[in-house]
């Protein structure tokens, strides 16, 4: 249990980590290629380290040099364990690996903690098999542990019709160059996450790849294609960095980012429309991004979170300070991460006196005066570090399982200390 204390005065500056979307899928690019690749401000994390753990397993070879990581590609040729492989709760490598092992050749199986065997992955299991993949969940109801029974990946078309999660659909196209044939993906109806999906295009051809696109409907990737090593930044994580965004916002201080890139594909950053429609100013230079909170105005306002589910947390913090009401919609996707996140959130308003209810595809705020509790995580990193900053502004707030935030930002704490 963690106890945060008010700041009554902000003026500071802090670093972020490396990304974790982009962490993840430079490794997976990097682990498929021929050669040798650098990544250079990579996420170390516990996520990333699962995933590390697994891409050994399949016969990448992965050490640490300082803060770097030093990748021998695999060429496309992947291992087959003798052992299940297991990525606690880390959903995207669940995804990620479900694509890359049907690759290989051989029986794989990858599994996690219960939290992650409630989260769905039948989309990208009808989309494999329609490649040709023998391809399964153990309960038969799209669910993990799944099992790969792996000879290789078949050109074809695929799509994804009300994807509920772009992992399935950048997990297919990341193992696609090494398909027997060309991969098209056809997405239809409604896409959550858009800029994920950009950004793993964006890492595919700095590796060397060749996507087709034809706006963000319909992806064309080529076969027999080898992704090929290099060396590689990681940008700044635009997740890390909302919620020294938010400490501005809600204490009326600045705060300036470190190492982060203003022109990134991560659509977190987004984040930064919606400050200044609430009266934040934002600066931004090369490499570094400066929030000065004022005044919250009154009112009700409404905001789409389409397009960066992860800032519903962060968000919703931020309306509980403000005077009116919020509406958080399209986002219902939020209940299948590591935490049902609307309920999550609805729940732990009310314990710091703040009315929110449940809608269908998000939650509705009226704020007010938060006042301190204790706030329950649920093992959800992104809900430990939303309300551990609003404990900056509304003094009493106690994070319990305050060690779930290793799961993407093992530094958090020492790093909302610098802001005293």
């Amino acid at each position: 249990m963690l106890e945060i204390n008010p700041i009554h005065h902000l003026k500071a500056t802090v670093s972020v980590p490396g990304s974790k979307s982009y962490t993840q899928r430079a490794l997976v690019t990097a682990a498929l290629a021929a050669g040798t690749s650098r990544l250079r401000n990579a996420l170390f994390s516990e996520d990333t380290e699962y995933l590390m753990t697994v891409l050994r397993d399949l016969g990448a070879g992965i050490r640490v040099e300082g803060n770097e990581l030093i990748i021998t590609g695999t060429g496309g040729r992947i291992a087959a364990p003798k052992k299940e492989v297991f990525v606690g709760n880390n959903g995207t490598a669940l995804r990620f690996l479900t694509a890359l092992a049907s690759l290989g050749t051989g029986n794989y199986i990858v599994t996690g903690e219960p939290r992650l065997c409630e989260r769905p992955v039948l989309p990208l299991i009808e989309a494999l098999q329609s490649l040709g993949v023998a391809v399964h969940t153990r309960d038969g109801k799209g669910y993990p542990p799944v099992r790969i029974d792996a000879s290789g990946l078949r050109g074809g078309q695929v799509a994804f019709r009300d994807a509920d999660s772009s992992q399935y659909i950048s997990a297919l196209l990341l193992s696609a160059p090494y398909a027997g044939g060309d991969v098209s993906v056809r997405l239809e109806g409604r896409t959550v996450s858009q800029p994920y999906i950009d950004m793993t295009i964006e890492v595919m051809r700095v590796f060397g790849v060749i996507v087709a696109s034809e706006g963000d409907r319909h992806y064309h990737v080529p076969g027999k294609q080898c992704y090929e090593g290099r060396e590689y930044a990681v940008d700044g994580d635009a997740s890390s960095a909302s919620y020294f965004f938010l400490a501005a916002a809600l204490c009326r201080g600045s705060v300036t980012v470190m190492k982060m890139n203003p022109l990134s594909c991560q659509g977190d950053l987004r984040l930064l429309d919606f400050l200044e429609q609430l009266g934040c100013t934002v600066r931004r230079g090369e490499s570094w991004i400066e929030i000065t909170g004022h005044e919250l105005p009154e009112g009700e306002y409404h905001f789409d979170m389409g397009d960066m589910p992860d800032m519903a947390p962060t968000m919703a913090v931020l309306s509980a300070f403000r005077p009116g009401r919020t509406v958080i919609g399209n986002c219902a996707h939020l209940r299948i991460k590591e935490s049902d996140r609307i309920a999550s959130l609805v729940t732990e308003l009310n314990r710091i006196g703040v009315g929110a209810r449940e809608t269908p595809d998000g939650l509705v705020i009226d704020g007010g005066r938060p006042r301190g509790a204790q706030i329950e995580t649920y093992n959800d990193h992104r809900i430990a570090m939303s309300f551990a900053v609003a404990g900056l502004a509304a003094p009493g707030m106690r994070i319990a399982n305050e060690l779930c935030v290793n799961k993407s930002f093992p530094g958090f704490w020492d790093a909302l200390g610098t802001l005293r």
